[in-house]
């Protein structure tokens, strides 16, 4: 693109409900920029597996405040993706487990955990040609991006998409993901710090009947427009 070319660039802030495929598009869109990919879920990913580790319940506020002070967390691209780094150690896929999964909602949940994070994230965006994904990139982290977009599908097409990317062995009704995602909905938009919620700026964009390689086109097509403007 002529914007990256000649020195144009801008943030692109992406949010949007748990399994809507916010990490995977904004990993390619990033790559078709030529931006650099901020995966924030991974970084409450891992504060929870640090916190599963020692034994640290997601209500127990305190010590996860403490937790949290003491922890290293970077993001390294690499050829097969991006790793995450928890105190030196790659945790990309054990960030992933089931346990990590249905506990860091609540984690996220917690007001020194997210004050910590996001105070990471912008020193990453300070400098643009940044894609971020989350749940409260336009709103809270974000909110000079110069293009967001509020990704959605439906609850049951998000169940749908974490049930094929479960291993065989761990293979769960499509119902009781259906119903997980629901409520984990409902904890991240009811939540009192940073809730979910759509930007009042943001471009609504519902992936129910879209590719992931459209989803991408059209957000490309977005932020060339916004690069114009820019101009």
């Amino acid at each position: 693109m002529q914007g990256e070319r000649d020195g144009g660039r801008i943030n692109v802030a992406i949010d949007g409900p748990a399994g809507a495929g916010k990490s995977t598009v904004a990993r390619m869109v990033a790559g078709r920029l030529g931006y650099i990919y901020i995966d924030t879920g991974a970084m409450y990913r891992a504060v929870t597996l640090a916190a599963n580790r020692s034994n640290i319940g997601p209500d127990e506020g305190d010590k996860l405040s403490k937790l949290v002070a003491g922890l290293e967390i970077r993001l390294k691209p690499g050829p097969e993706g991006q790793t995450v780094l928890l105190n030196g150690e790659d945790v990309t896929a054990e960030i992933r487990s089931r346990e990590v999964t249905l506990r860091v909602s609540e984690v996220a949940s917690h007001e020194p955990v997210r004050r910590r994070l996001v105070e990471l994230q912008r020193h990453y965006a300070v400098e643009k040609g940044i894609v971020m994904d989350g749940r409260d990139i336009g709103t809270h982290v974000l909110p000079g991006a110069e293009l967001k977009i509020f990704l959605t599908a439906s609850a049951r097409v998000r169940a749908l998409r974490r049930f094929e990317e479960l291993p065989d062995d761990q293979k769960i009704p499509i119902e009781q993901l259906e119903q997980e995602i629901a409520d984990r909905d409902r904890s991240d938009e009811q939540r009192e710090h940073s809730p979910l919620v759509r930007a009042s700026d943001a471009i609504l964009l519902d992936s129910s009947g879209l590719t992931i390689e459209q989803v991408v086109q059209r957000i490309l097509d977005f932020s060339r427009t916004k690069l114009a403007e820019a101009k």
